[in-house]
């Protein structure tokens, strides 16, 4: 009878030491996960802010760059010339009664000036797993069809003339900033700048623009090539167009630790003398395609401009100018106002 409680206390001895060696053990671990975990959300707040720092670093005019982390300065790479696809303007008659975004049907960031830089992101995804582009029978099926086909797209409005339209009656100038999978050939996207003019006529359309077949002629600046990124990293890219009246319009894609960018001459289109309004989303890519999202799929849209107005701009419904779409239906939008005046909707399925 009294050897029993001797057992217990041999075996609780034994448990307690097992317990403090199995901390010593455990504690250099913990340790390293924690200082991972540390090192990994420093190198995160790192990458932001380099981020943020590229995108105020003028990029030099006429030709293709990137950016990589840490470095803050842009670096010549080789320009290429991209697929001759028309991201397409809606059709003449849009369909109503539909909340699906694109095809005319989408929020536009519309002010009182004139916009130099649109900046869009995504800074809730939630649910996507896959996207594929599809056909839309309006458009004759056409586009980049498949899996993970998609574009984003910062689009002017077209509701402004210039010296472009070389007197044209009814003519008027539309200009698109483009990141776009496939763009270059298979696995090789791009950024690229579409410029557009607009009920143009039936006469031929100018040197470096061809016709639509619908009396609109566009043509495309060269290419800076980009990985081409599956859907399920949309919450960590980011698309800006700028452009500034008599000197360049850019077009910059960046992503993680690197950034792209394409700077052309604004005289193409002189664009900026006629920008106050503009969308920004996730659509198809090219033809008037859709995009398709997974059941369940939840997407925040952030729209911030440059316009020379601390100001909150307007939310405007059923502006959009691009023909291609998506499958997620617009929620309400927010308009706020402050360093970096925007727009924010959230758009699911």
């Amino acid at each position: 009878m009294k050897s029993e409680p001797n057992l217990n206390a041999r075996f609780i001895l034994r448990a307690v030491a097992a317990g403090l060696i199995g901390a010593c053990w455990l504690q250099p671990t913990l340790a390293v996960a924690s200082s991972d975990d540390a090192l990994d959300a420093a190198q995160a707040q790192a990458q932001a802010s380099w981020r943020a720092d590229i995108a105020r670093i003028e990029v030099p005019a006429d030709g293709c760059f990137q950016a990589g982390y840490p470095n803050l300065y842009w670096e010549p790479v080789a320009c290429s010339v991209g697929q001759h696809r028309a991201h397409s303007v809606p059709p003449k008659v849009n369909e109503e009664g539909s909340d699906v975004a694109g095809n005319g049907n989408d929020y536009a960031v519309a002010v009182n000036g004139l916009i130099s830089q649109a900046l869009g992101s995504f800074p809730t995804v939630a649910g996507v797993t896959h996207e594929q582009s599809v056909g839309v029978p309006a458009y004759g099926d056409g586009g980049v069809l498949g899996p993970n086909e998609y574009t984003l797209q910062i689009n002017t409005n077209y509701t402004g003339t210039t010296s472009a339209c070389k007197g044209h009656a009814g003519c008027v100038v539309w200009q698109q900033f483009i990141y776009a999978t496939n763009q270059l050939q298979e696995g090789k996207a791009a950024a690229f700048i579409q410029y557009w003019l607009i009920s143009w006529g039936t006469t031929a359309c100018p040197a470096g623009f061809s016709s639509d077949g619908a009396g609109d002629c566009y043509g495309n600046s060269r290419s800076v090539v980009i990985p081409d990124l599956k859907i399920t990293t949309l919450a960590d890219v980011t698309l800006s167009g700028s452009a500034a009246a008599g000197g360049s319009d850019t077009v910059r894609f960046t992503y993680a630790d690197h950034s792209y960018a394409v700077t052309v001459n604004d005289a193409k289109l002189d664009i900026a003398t006629v920008w106050n309004q503009t969308e920004f989303n996730v659509v198809g890519d090219a033809g008037g395609s859709r995009a398709d999202f997974n059941k369940g799929s939840s997407v925040t849209v952030d729209l911030a401009v440059t316009y020379g107005s601390s100001a909150a701009p307007t939310c405007k419904k059923r502006d959009g100018t691009t023909g291609e779409s998506n499958n997620l239906n617009l929620g309400p939008c927010a308009a706020s106002g402050g360093a970096t005046p925007a727009i924010e909707f959230t758009e699911s399925n």
